[in-house]
């Protein structure tokens, strides 16, 4: 990113690194892939030695520790570290991210941008489960939620697509991609989402299942004696879409509905779990500025749209066919002209979230 007078962040160059360190990968670990990102960038011209001034790291899980993004330290990485246990399978790969960049540029400001940070905000009695006391004094166990580093972006392009304040500013954001999640804003806080202490909770996703009984996992344990890795692979990696469809792309069940049963009770089941987070979090917010769709299902798959916003009419919510189908870029507004709540299309933009508040935390008067 270059950060131009005005502190507009206008991005120069995107590349992307997949597979570090899977088998047959183009790289064998994090300090590769970044040293190979620096040669591609350095060869095509989009920097000189020196000109890197900063760098921003997503942080999936930051606990309790963080309601903002902060300057790595030492103290912050064992906080990272100590947060390892409430994602296992995202904070060592942040952290050898962190240590990485420290390796190769020791000199150069680093910041952590936590996912959870946004959702520090919620009451007590939204981040609270219903168990013994000593499960959260103890041992942590209360609802995070996760996306915020979008859900941030979300509500900062909003207020100003609006011209509103973000402190009177209140909406209800629906990110769907792979992962998803709802989220409902009030004040341009965070006052209740989807996912919990993990991003398991909440919305049927690609290949996580969302919102489930806890019986079913004593089921699994006790009665049929699976082990928790198998019954922790088939929740993160083998429910949601892909559970019932076969797949985790909704491209592709979409394309199947028309001759495929498990496409269509996909489907049916994904838009189920949607307008019952919808209706739950309209009843949190009285006062409603927008509904708005984000992330890679957000962003282009009409039809979901559509189908959770069908008979919303009483909510406020009135989607304009025709509107919903046209393809835009930026803000799109896909409400009918009479209804009284607007329904807005928000491209993600979480590199440049993460980029605007690591200035945020280095340069304040600046920002």
């Amino acid at each position: 990113f270059e950060c131009r007078p005005d502190a507009e962040l206008i991005p120069t160059a995107e590349g992307r690194v997949e597979r570090v360190g899977e088998p047959d990968a183009p790289v064998e670990n994090h300090q590769a892939a970044l040293r190979q990102a620096v040669d591609a960038l350095t060869l095509q011209g989009h920097w000189q030695a020196g000109e890197l001034k900063a760098i921003g790291h997503r942080v999936v899980h930051g606990g309790e520790s963080f309601a903002a993004a902060v300057q790595v330290t030492d103290a912050v990485v064992e906080s990272i570290r100590a947060a390892i246990p409430l994602a296992p399978l995202h904070n060592p790969a942040n952290l050898q991210g962190i240590e990485a960049c420290q390796a190769l540029w020791p000199e150069v400001a680093q910041v952590a941008v936590f996912d959870t940070a946004f959702h520090q905000t919620l009451p007590a009695s939204a981040f609270r489960y219903a168990i013994p006391e000593a499960a959260y004094r103890d041992h942590g166990v209360r609802r995070y939620g996760f996306h915020g580093t979008s859900f941030a972006s979300v509500s900062r392009r909003v207020a100003t697509y609006l011209a509103c304040p973000r402190q009177r500013l209140n909406l209800l954001v629906l990110h769907l991609g792979n992962g998803a999640s709802a989220c409902a804003i009030r004040g341009g806080q965070s006052i209740d989402t989807s996912m919990g202490m993990t991003p398991l909770a909440g919305l049927m996703m690609g290949s996580r299942c969302g919102d489930l009984d806890p019986g079913v996992l004593l089921f699994w344990l006790q009665e049929q004696g699976e082990p928790a890795d198998q019954v922790s692979d088939w929740l993160n990696r083998g429910s949601g879409l892909k559970g019932i469809a076969g797949t985790n792309d909704m491209r592709d069940i979409l394309a199947r509905a028309a001759e495929s049963t498990d496409a269509r009770l996909a489907i049916e089941m994904y838009i189920h779990r949607l307008r019952h987070y919808i209706g739950a979090y309209r009843a949190q917010l009285p006062e409603l500025h927008a509904l708005v769709f984000t992330g890679g299902i957000g962003e282009y798959a009409a039809p979901i749209r559509a189908a959770a916003c069908a008979g919303l009419g009483h909510l406020g919510l009135e989607l304009d066919e025709q509107r919903n189908l046209m393809p835009g870029s930026g803000v799109q507004e896909i409400q009918r002209m009479t209804a009284g709540v607007k329904i807005l299309i928000v491209p993600a933009d979480e590199e440049v979230e993460i980029a605007r508040q690591t200035l945020e935390v280095l340069a304040p008067s600046t920002a």
